[in-house]
């Protein structure tokens, strides 16, 4: 017997949030595409700080007092209240359409179960059974989603669609923004997609070109009715998976506290059970809670848990429920918010603390500061507010190195570094303000074509770096791409002696036939001199008129430049601000002579 065994073990679907809607890649249809969940639309509120998680197949939302799921692997079955709710792990089944189900989670009101379908196709006229001791019931409902070309008028909430020829029927939830995707409750019927459905409602008549009777569910996250799977946290802000369990703190009533599911069950908060998996919180846990507010939570597979507090760092090891410890790595370091931070490829945690941008080795050997040295003024120079500013920071594995966005929340003026593993070296960006960024995720896409450093924008548009684009796309135009570089500062000639430049080459980027690199376009060049180094950099950087400047055009080596410069020191900038250019230099050559003492 021939054994068919797909190779792509982990199917990803990328989702965002803003603007108060919640979006998805639907890889079945379109990779690389985002559609908008509609039943989500205004159920979160993106003004307020938001943080998502994603494991068991769902997508679990942390903001505020809106606690979310976006379930990405169960049915939704609707019914009339039931006197007692199938519990978690009962399998369901319907005998006259051989339908079954792996119970996950039923709704506090106990009238929708969601669960996995194993087997068949749900009706709604015959009785569901189950193990366990779940009142048997009579499916009124399934959750589901048509797909069809752009309505000229969107079908309203509880609208009631039909095709006569199939017999389906489906109370309307909502319609997304593009009004090609209609989500509601099939009440009746198998839809077909070659005949025309109609509705009450002024909404416009379309066929059906898909048809999903398991879409993404989005619902409350409460935990299970009955009162025997405790309560959950009124808020939270901050969440994580760690060792299988959901991590929640946050809550603004209690900062210094943290909340852990029982063990893989997301809708289990009974704390203190006498189980080695129940649910625990700080606060009776010999692990203790932090003493400190907390800011974020940084998981790393099952190993350790990182609390980022305001003013120090904790670590948590091993299972808080079984003789976990939760000890300190820093009295003096704190974490600015709860996406400052990354990983890179060797398990190493880069953040934004008190003092700049900080490591902290895999082998948990110290915490180093990055930018003590090179930028030891940047916490000042930057003047990052938490209440106003959003630091987020991703690991680019494409070009080596992190991108550290500093963005103001409510203008989307940005100032941000991207700090090269190569070159060890910090380099400064800023982008337009539409473009400022709000996240920052590597995704890691089934598809490679679209793997890439995400940046979610302060206009709502998820953006990617293309190393060739000569222009920043801010939507309806692009803008120039302004950058330069400063040359180290150099002497003309020894200690407390003036020299001549008497001659200067530039050899630019490209002139060679074939190969993949792109020919540089023009370049500007100024040249700055003084006694000493410091007064040439600070000419440079207040922009004062330069002994000398031009611009370069072509490839390759250019004619040789004679400027006849006497002084100490010299610098030199090149730069080049032209909408849809970009420059590369190769090497710079320069010719000296003594010129006497400085005086």
């Amino acid at each position: 017997m021939a054994v068919s065994i797909d190779d792509r073990a982990v199917i990803k679907h990328l989702v965002s949030a803003g603007n108060d809607e919640f979006w998805f890649e639907d890889i079945d249809v379109a990779a690389g595409t985002q559609i908008e969940l509609a039943t989500a639309t205004g159920d979160i509120d993106t003004s307020d700080q938001l943080t998502i998680a994603s494991t068991f197949q769902k997508v679990f939302v942390a903001n505020g007092a809106n606690l979310k799921v976006a379930d990405f692997i169960n049915t939704r079955l609707t019914h009339s209240a039931l006197t007692t709710a199938h519990a978690r792990g009962d399998i369901v089944t319907q005998a006259t359409s051989a339908a079954s189900m792996i119970v996950d989670h039923t709704n506090t009101a106990k009238t929708l179960t969601y669960g996995y379908t194993t087997t068949g196709t749900w009706d709604f006229t015959n009785s569901v059974t189950g193990s366990g001791s779940g009142t048997a019931f009579t499916p009124t409902g399934q959750a589901g989603m048509l797909t069809h070309a752009a309505l000229a008028t969107a079908h309203a909430a509880d609208d009631v669609l039909t095709q006569a020829t199939s017999s389906a029927t489906m109370t309307v939830t909502a319609t997304d923004a593009t009004k090609t995707h209609t989500y509601g409750t099939i009440t009746a019927g198998t839809w077909d997609t070659t005949n025309s459905v109609t509705g009450s409602g002024s909404g416009t008549a379309f066929t059906p070109t898909a048809v999903s009777t398991r879409p993404p569910v989005w619902y409350d996250w409460t935990v299970e009715p009955g009162g025997a799977s405790g309560a959950m946290p009124a808020k939270a802000y901050l969440i994580c998976v760690y060792r299988g369990r959901l991590v929640l703190s946050g809550n603004p009533r209690y900062p210094h506290q943290w909340f852990m599911s029982k063990l893989a069950d997301p809708f289990d908060w009974l704390y203190g059970a006498d189980d080695p998996m129940s649910a625990v919180a700080g606060n009776n846990a010999d692990a203790g809670q932090c003493p400190d507010i907390v800011r974020s939570l940084i998981s790393f597979h099952d190993d350790y848990l990182i609390f980022g507090c305001a003013s120090t760092l904790w670590i948590l090891r091993g299972d808080p429920v079984a003789g976990g410890s939760l000890d300190n790595l820093s009295d003096t370091t704190g974490m600015f918010g709860s996406d400052s931070w990354c990983f890179d490829d060797a398990r190493n945690l880069y953040f934004w603390g008190s003092g700049g941008l900080y490591e902290i080795k895999s082998d948990f050997s110290g915490i180093r500061n990055l930018t003590e040295m090179v930028l030891p003024d940047i916490i000042n120079d930057e003047a990052a507010d938490p209440t106003t500013h959003r630091i987020t920071m991703g690991y680019d594995k494409k070009r080596h190195g992190i991108v550290v966005a500093i963005t103001v929340l409510a203008t989307g003026a940005n100032s941000n570094y991207f700090y090269s593993f190569k070159t060890k070296g910090f380099y400064p960006e800023s982008y337009p303000n539409e473009c400022g960024p709000y996240s920052l995720f590597y995704y890691d896409a089934n598809d490679t074509t679209y793997s890439d450093l995400l940046v979610g924008c302060k206009d709502g548009y998820i953006r990617k770096f293309v190393t060739s684009a000569k222009d920043d796309d801010v939507g309806g135009s692009d803008d120039a791409i302004s950058s330069y570089v400063t040359y180290p500062i150099t002497s003309l000639s020894g200690v407390d002696q003036n020299g001549k430049l008497s001659e200067l080459v530039f050899d630019l980027a490209g002139g060679a036939s074939g190969g993949d690199a792109g020919d540089t376009d023009g370049v500007t060049y100024e040249l700055h001199k003084g006694n000493d180094a410091e007064t040439v950099l600070e000419a440079i950087i207040d922009g004062d008129t330069a002994f000398t400047s031009g611009t370069l055009s072509g490839t390759g080596r250019q004619n040789k430049i004679r400027p006849r410069m006497r002084g100490a020191y010299m610098g030199l900038k090149l730069y080049n601000s032209t909408a849809s250019e970009t420059w590369a230099v190769n090497r710079v050559l320069y010719g000296t002579q003594k010129a006497g003492k400085v005086r």
